[in-house]
């Protein structure tokens, strides 16, 4: 997942400023790292519900 890359890479929490956009390596739009963020914040929350 892009979560476990970053961290591997020590890459840290992307956050949703054009910051981690600019400093990305691979490019990736701040459109997606905001995606990401939600998608992760949602899994985390439910995951603890099962």
């Amino acid at each position: 997942s892009m979560v476990r890359q970053m961290d591997a890479l020590g890459f840290g929490n992307c956050t949703n400023e054009r910051e981690c956009e600019a400093e990305c390596p691979k490019e990736i739009s701040i459109v997606n790292i905001a995606r990401m963020n939600r998608e992760f914040l949602k899994a985390s929350f439910f995951s603890d519900i099962v």
